[in-house]
């Protein structure tokens, strides 16, 4: 079925809108719920509670883009989770990933207001652009969507110091070009 069918049938108050998601994009909102907590349970948790989020969204949005839209919200979900259960040390696999990033992007208490977080992903958004297909996807599945390293580099077929030396290469050229934009980290 198509985005646009789906979407419909949301602002019809069908419950067929939420098989049909979950047909769609069950595997997608899992998988990023999954990078994310490593938890199996908390995954399925958090894909539930998106889809519960999405029938009370639509109506009144109607997203342009329902894939990525709906990534953004369990995505969402996932992050408050993680950070709800971050105090017992649950997950490991974010705070890998976060430390990664500290280096080049500050964090959410030094940037601080609103508009300097919009202009902070304007720069990032950018940069991103300016990358070829493939390093962009890499940079956003390990960032954005918290694919382990280990799968990057089986889907890649390199090895893993490679990896590391590209994903290091990525993120020494984010922190390059906001400094050039000035953003000081």
């Amino acid at each position: 079925m198509e985005d646009a069918q789906i979407i419909e049938l949301y602002w019809q108050r069908n419950e067929q809108a939420i098989a049909e998601t979950a047909s769609k994009y069950g595997t997608f909102c899992f998988g990023v719920a999954k990078n994310i907590l490593s938890i199996h349970e908390d995954a399925e948790e958090c894909v539930n509670d998106t889809y519960h989020q999405v029938w009370n969204a639509i109506p009144p949005q109607r997203p342009l883009k329902f894939k990525p839209w709906l990534g953004k919200i369990v995505r969402n979900i996932a992050l408050n989770l993680w950070n709800k259960n971050h105090t017992q040390k649950r997950y490991a696999g974010m705070m890998e990933l976060l430390s990664e990033l500290e280096d080049c992007i500050p964090s959410s208490q030094t940037v601080g207001q609103e508009i300097e977080e919009k202009e902070l992903t304007e720069h990032i958004d950018r940069w991103l652009r300016s990358l070829d297909q493939a390093d962009r996807i890499m940079f956003v599945r390990r960032y954005w969507n918290g694919v382990a390293l280990r799968d990057l580099v089986n889907e890649q077929g390199i090895t893993p110091e490679k990896m590391s030396q590209r994903m290091y290469r990525l993120r020494i050229g984010l922190k390059t070009a906001l400094e050039k934009e000035g953003i000081h980290l």
